[in-house]
């Protein structure tokens, strides 16, 4: 039964009582305790009641309404409800006190309102179409299914299901809509001889769901990504050594039409060198242009203050660089044929004859025993290919971090992967620019344009994560990429790239500046995970314009404020949470994919209650003909006229 206060000034008590069910009762209540309080008594004691109760006093009486709204009360009330630091201010973007905490009260997709159970087995990714009227599903089941989100009664619908059994896939794994919504990038894992698995791309006509291309990729966790409306990014590994390979990332045209004989249709982007095991993985693509206008700027506040230091002082703004990594690691040429190779292949490296002298020298001396009788053929093998592969990479871009000249605005594409140095498990961010020749798959292929004397891209920048990555998600301004870890223990020393260090069960969720490329220490801690190295789980998470979800191992999804930096809500399912996503026409709208095979779907409570209101009632035509007569019969009783 729902309460309100009434305060007998007189005998200094408080009591609840249940609320008046008139506005005469209401001010027979007020009347009968007293004196009016003064605001200010009204709102100390606001100050010690719970928000509902707040509310609920506020209905009483003209006065304790308006108290009711005080900025002052609102502000103590947001702080000690959510456990907000009092260090971080309100919103840039909130108006008042008030809204600001019925906004994360009331807007927070958190109550299930359907269950999706279509698939039939684990339920691995999910994906909005950019309009939001359609999301895609992939699932261990080898479907990509497509539903409706506008359907009359609010609810989901399923539009279409294809199955890739057919091409010998052993499931579907990752799906992307291309920028118009046109095309429907799908990847999984194809099932190769041997016991061997590689991946694939499918492109997919979302006009009669036609499939118009196969691509391969290779490593499967490659995934894939679009560059743009008609092109998309796939993979490929050559192993070139003990622990050693390449990676090669391709563009590829989404179909071939009339003019395929005479247009290129598949283009080399990168060749990237890997050691200890490493590989590249999980590609995205971010676009510099979308952040012009950000969402919103986390640590403002701090870096405002920086940026007033800095002009107070005469000094010029240096951006503060995360960078625990470097590129330098373990470039390495591979002539490689590019025909396939089954996994697991390794092959021994081609020496070139123009190698430099003084490295032809340490390498003759090594061949000829002179290095320490430790080093066996295979470490020999990886110390041949590291000092190739720096005397054969191209130089990283120095623009990366180069800002434009005042008035001029350029507008940069950064490829964006998981790698690693240290060993295998990913470990690092690697960041790749890409040009606006590059963006297309005519002209030179195969690397043509390259100096014979140079095999090999460097990366352009790389963050260390110190931990194992197992997932990413970008914001949808593309400022701020945010990263899943399971982090490695303190201090940990990593002798053996085959056995890397045991990882947390917590799982961090760090925050990337892709402006500044910084790391902003704000990491979020609030979901966990159980499995080790070997078989870690891959999480996906996604971004709106206010929140940050992800799910995680223990059967949960979760909610956070990307500015708080707080978590709002747990979402639970029967089994891991393995993708979430919101929709990006409606942040009140949030799904979740699990192993217990179901899709989950979320919506806001004030979505939710104006879904349960009562429609109101349109006036009907005889009411409005009955006001127009007698508004005519006024105008006639006016003029004097019968």
């Amino acid at each position: 039964m729902t309460k309100y206060l009434i305060v007998h000034s007189w005998k200094g008590k408080i009591e609840y009582q249940t609320p008046p069910k008139s506005p005469n009762a209401r001010q027979n209540v007020r009347m009968a305790s007293g004196p009016a309080l003064p605001d200010s008594l009204v709102l100390e004691i606001f100050l010690h009641l719970p928000h509902d109760a707040v509310l609920s006093a506020g209905l009483t009486c003209h006065q304790w309404l308006a108290v009711s709204r005080d900025e002052f009360l609102w502000r103590e009330l947001f702080y000690s409800y959510y456990r907000i630091p009092r260090s971080v201010p309100r919103h840039p973007a909130a108006i008042s006190w008030y809204r600001e905490f019925k906004r994360l009260f009331d807007c927070i997709p958190c109550v299930e309102v359907q269950t999706l159970k279509e698939h039939h087995d684990q339920v691995l990714h999910l994906a909005f179409s950019h309009r939001g009227h359609r999301f895609s599903s992939c699932s261990k089941d080898c479907t990509v299914k497509l539903w409706d989100t506008e359907q009359p009664n609010g609810s989901i619908a399923l539009v279409h299901s294809s199955s890739m059994r057919q091409f010998n896939w052993g499931y579907t794994q990752f799906s992307q809509f291309n920028a118009d919504d046109s095309l429907l990038l799908v990847s999984g894992v194809y099932l190769g001889p041997h016991q061997s698995s590689s991946g694939e791309i499918a492109v997919i006509s979302l006009e009669n769901y036609t499939l118009l291309s196969r691509v391969r990729n290779k490593p499967y966790d490659v995934f894939g990504c679009w560059l743009n409306e008609t092109h998309l990014i796939s993979g490929n590994l050559h192993w070139i050594g003990n622990m050693t390979s390449c990676s090669v990332l391709w563009l590829n045209k989404a179909f071939q039409d009339v003019e395929s004989e005479n247009v290129n249709v598949v283009k080399r982007l990168f060749k990237i060198q890997n050691m200890n095991a490493s590989t590249i993985r999980t590609v995205m693509v971010a676009h510099s242009q979308r952040h012009d206008s950000p969402d919103l700027l986390l640590d403002y506040e701090a870096q405002s203050q920086a940026r007033a230091e800095l002009e107070r002082t005469g000094q010029r703004h240096h951006p503060l660089l995360f960078d625990l990594g470097t590129s330098d690691s373990e470039e390495e040429e591979d002539e490689e044929e590019e025909g396939e190779e089954e996994e697991g292949e390794r092959r021994m490296y081609p020496r070139p004859a123009h190698i430099a002298l003084g490295l032809g020298m340490r390498l003759g001396h090594m061949i000829q025993g002179q290095c320490s009788a430790a080093e066996g053929e295979m470490e020999l093998e990886s110390r041949v290919a590291q000092f190739m592969g720096k005397t054969r990479t191209r130089c990283p871009d120095s623009t990366l971090l180069t800002p434009s000249p005042s008035g001029e605005t350029e507008d940069k594409t950064y490829l964006l992967f998981t790698t690693g140095s240290l060993t295998h498990s990913p470990h690092q961010i690697g960041i790749k620019r890409i040009r606006p020749d590059q963006m297309t798959t005519c002209g030179p292929v195969l690397g043509e344009e390259r100096s014979s004397e140079e095999f090999f891209d460097s990366l352009d920048h790389v963050i260390d994560i110190h931990g194992h990555i197992i997932g990413m998600g970008l914001s949808p301004d593309h400022r701020y990429l945010y990263v899943n870890s399971r982090a490695w223990p303190a201090g940990c020393v990593i002798s053996d790239p085959m056995s890397p260090p045991p990882i947390a069960e917590e799982i961090d969720l760090h925050v990337i500046d892709l402006k500044s490329l910084r790391e902003e220490r704000r990491s979020l801690r609030a979901h966990r995970a159980f499995t080790p190295n070997d078989e870690c789980f891959f999480i996906f998470l996604d971004v709106s314009r206010d929140f940050v979800a992800s799910g995680a191992e223990d059967k949960h999804g979760y909610i956070w404020d990307r500015h708080y930096n707080i978590c709002l809500a747990r979402l639970r399912h029967d089994d891991v949470v393995n993708s979430v996503a919101f929709s990006p026409a409606d942040q009140e709208l949030l799904l979740s994919a699990s192993d217990d095979s179901t899709i989950k779907v979320w919506r806001s409570p004030r979505m939710v209650q104006l879904a349960q209101a009562p429609p109101r009632r349109a006036p009907t035509r005889r009411l409005l003909s009955w006001l127009l007569e007698k508004r005519n019969a006024d105008a006639t009783n006016l003029n004097g006229k019968p």
